[in-house]
């Protein structure tokens, strides 16, 4: 089973059967409409790269999803389909997608962290501001700069408990959790090259 590359989770932590449980989960597209994560993508063999993001006033969340936007040419090409949610109702979601710019169709909001409670990621005050693995952001100074040009705290949550959840990164094939990382903390992402190995190397059907 792949595991992440740092102090993190594999996808051997969660439930067996995580892929139906988040099935039942109730996102919102970016434009408003309610929508099952099992509709997202083929249930049975559709290989799935499901990013959970922090929240859309988050300035780590927004150089994620930069990154996002530029390797999704490449999920494409492999076939694999790329999901971006993020904490906040789904006019802050717009406020993301049109200003970074990111993809309307490939993102969702989730302002109640259904999602985020069933896959048991992180959140609390310690983990946002104070964890030791949120220091690694001082590394990527230049990027994180880059993917904020445009950005605004309006995409903040009205709800500011959301301001403290972490988010994580997960890899589905149908149902089949392939990989699961919790962030430690702030800026805490999953590298991108295990995710792109596990998807290369998962034969899509």
């Amino acid at each position: 089973m792949p595991t992440a590359s740092s102090s993190s989770s594999s996808a051997a932590e969660f439930k067996a059967n995580i892929g139906d449980i988040l099935g039942d989960v109730n996102v919102f597209t970016a434009a408003g409409q309610p929508v099952f994560f099992k509709v997202l993508w083929d249930q049975k063999d559709g290989i799935t790269v499901v990013a959970l993001l922090r929240h859309f006033g988050c300035v780590c969340c927004w150089e994620l999803a930069s990154e996002l936007k530029e390797v999704k040419p490449k999920f494409d090409s492999a076939g694999v389909k790329l999901i971006a949610v993020g904490v906040g109702t789904p006019d802050k979601a717009r406020i993301l997608a049109e200003r970074l710019p990111f993809p309307m169709d490939s993102l969702y909001a989730d302002p109640e962290r259904k999602a985020y409670d069933v896959l048991g990621l992180y959140q609390g005050f310690g983990r946002t501001f104070f964890n030791p693995a949120s220091a690694k952001v001082l590394s990527r100074f230049d990027k994180l700069k880059k993917a904020n040009e445009n950005y605004t705290m309006k995409a903040t949550p009205d709800d500011v408990s959301g301001v403290l959840q972490q988010g994580g990164m997960f890899v589905f094939k149908g149902k089949e959790l392939l990989y699961g990382r919790k962030d430690e903390g702030t800026g805490d992402h999953a590298p991108l090259d295990d995710i792109f190995d596990v998807c290369c190397k998962t034969p899509v059907a």
